[in-house]
């Protein structure tokens, strides 16, 4: 029989509209690890990071989920109790310039960041690749050499204003989109004046790779 921790865990869970198994990946354990706290009273009671970080994220005291009285939400987390998640960079350039005829899945190596970031973001990182602006068509917004994480989920169904990385005539760009009072057909803009822009296009020339959701550089 579930205790009232579970059912409080499990209430909280279905508020917030997540899922047995988003809330292990919070936890960094593994997939099944809160459906068995929840449904199979295993283990007996969380652990105390387990409790800290699930109390920090739905913004209740810890005592609701068992802990001493007292302990509250925004009571800070350490630095080892932060679950990560890994985004795959890839080794290849989307074009700020002219276009560049890259391989897509030209895998390079994983970037761990922290899970309640992507999820306030409200990105999966399995459906997200890191890779890197070639050229300055972009600037200032985009400088080259920068790394920009793209959401794959986040494409062509979903179009809105806004940077994207996109195939346009066989070349991999990064550019800005912006919808036109026509439906369905949008424009495709670069932030320096001094290169092209593309406007009144037909969908079904270009296909959106997916939305860029942040961008990192060197100083």
């Amino acid at each position: 029989m579930a205790t009232d921790v579970a059912i409080m865990l499990d209430r909280l869970i279905a508020e917030r509209g997540d899922t047995y198994a988003g809330i292990s990946g919070l936890l960094g354990r593994n997939a099944a690890y809160v459906q068995q706290f929840i449904k199979r009273g295993t283990p007996r009671r969380l652990a105390e990071e387990d409790r800290r970080i699930l109390a920090r994220y739905f913004g209740v005291s810890e005592e609701m989920l068992g802990g001493r009285e007292g302990i509250l939400s925004h009571d800070p987390v350490p630095d080892r109790e932060v679950a990560t998640a890994l985004v795959a960079r890839l080794s290849l350039g989307a074009s700020a310039g002219y276009g560049t005829l890259d391989d897509l899945q030209h895998f390079a190596d994983r970037v761990a960041f922290d899970v309640r970031w992507l999820r306030q973001l409200g990105i999966d990182a399995r459906t997200a690749t890191i890779i890197r602006v070639d050229g300055e068509s972009m600037m200032p917004t985009l400088n080259h050499g920068d790394d920009i994480m793209v959401d794959h989920a986040d494409g062509s169904g979903r179009l809105r204003d806004g940077i994207y990385v996109l195939r346009l005539d066989g070349s991999l760009m990064v550019k800005r989109v912006a919808l036109g009072p026509w439906r369905g057909r949008f424009s495709v803009l670069s932030d320096n004046p001094l290169y092209p822009d593309w406007s009144d296009l037909n969908p079904d020339l270009v296909h959106i790779v997916g939305r860029v959701v942040w961008a990192g550089r060197r100083l």
